[in-house]
């Protein structure tokens, strides 16, 4: 049987691994069997905190509302409940971003959809 010269391939799918663990510390970016080890590991952490951190900054945000609105004399479950009646779609992101820039500017949409939502209750009322 003649001589298989078994040349670049396995030298290329280290130099991968190498390349993408070469920020890991000591043996993680040095040591081929506990760098592949460490890549499974990170890519494992990554998936799974793209989703926690999905999670982080909506009770991040949810927060920042409630605080906000608690000072105007309100709680955020009122304000959501008011917004969804209101059918005025806002995610949560834009008013914690008002809560931090411009509070005053989120105090007025609040006042408006309450007044906006008790109005609504008049009417459907008589």
């Amino acid at each position: 049987m003649t001589r298989v010269r078994r040349g670049y391939i396995a030298r290329r799918r280290r130099t991968k691994i190498f390349l993408f663990a070469s920020t890991f510390r000591g043996a993680h970016s040095r040591l081929t069997r506990t760098t592949t080890q460490q890549k499974m590991r990170a890519l494992v952490s990554a998936h799974r905190d793209r989703g926690r951190q999905k999670r982080d900054f909506r009770r991040l945000w949810i927060t920042r509302i409630n605080a906000v609105t608690r000072e105007n004399g309100g709680s955020y479950s009122r304000l959501i409940h008011d917004l969804y009646k209101g059918q005025l779609l806002l995610n949560r992101k834009i008013p914690a971003q008002l809560a931090i820039a411009n509070r005053n500017c989120l105090y007025m949409i609040s006042n408006e959809i309450r007044s906006a939502t008790k109005e609504i209750g008049r009417n459907s009322s008589e």
